[in-house]
């Protein structure tokens, strides 16, 4: 499995990092391939909300880098995942731009039919948001807001943002224990 993970500037970076931290679990026992690319403040606003460096465990590549194999459909990525994604990036996506390696990795994952999840991260979301958004959606694109659920009684921060990194990782197919509503951890 190949796999871009976008970070962009919007806040929510721990969403980010939750995922990271799953995606590097699940590569002890499932062959993945995981390319990361921050968007111009991304770093910025990971080290003001995390408090620390971002992690090295996936090559990560520059926001301008054309070269990157994922800029291209012929190497192979069929997923990526932008979390917490902009409104900005969500307006070019919607756009079709392609200024930066997000938009050109998430068009290439459009037009080769690949899987794109986009994890929204904004509040309130204007008409304009919500119009992109559902134009996004009418191309395939799965628009999963960062909107935690409670139903478990999560007690930690972690644990809530858990919630919704579960739901990307359902969507990418890559199992991790976790309870489910009705279940008990599977």
């Amino acid at each position: 499995m190949r796999l871009v993970v976008a970070i962009t500037g919007a806040s929510g970076s721990l969403y980010a990092d939750r995922l990271l931290h799953y995606l590097a679990e699940a590569r002890q026992h499932t062959p993945l391939e995981v390319g990361v690319v921050l968007s111009e403040n991304a770093l910025t606003v990971w080290e003001w909300e995390l408090q620390k460096p971002f992690p090295e465990t996936f090559p990560r590549y520059h926001h301008k880098d054309y070269f990157a194999p994922f800029a291209s459909g012929s190497a192979g990525y069929r997923q990526m995942v932008i979390i917490p994604c902009s409104m900005g990036t969500v307006g070019r996506l919607s756009a079709g731009l392609s200024d930066d390696l997000i938009t050109r990795a998430a068009d290439v994952m459009l037009k080769e039919g690949g899987q794109l999840i986009i994890v929204p991260r904004e509040t309130p979301l204007s008409a304009l948001h919500l119009e992109n958004l559902l134009k996004l959606a009418r191309l395939g694109v799965v628009v999963l807001p960062a909107m935690p659920s409670f139903y478990h009684r999560p007690q930690t921060v972690e644990a809530v943002v858990d919630t919704v990194v579960f739901r990307v990782l359902d969507h990418l197919g890559i199992a991790v224990a976790q309870r489910r509503w009705g279940l008990e951890e599977s």
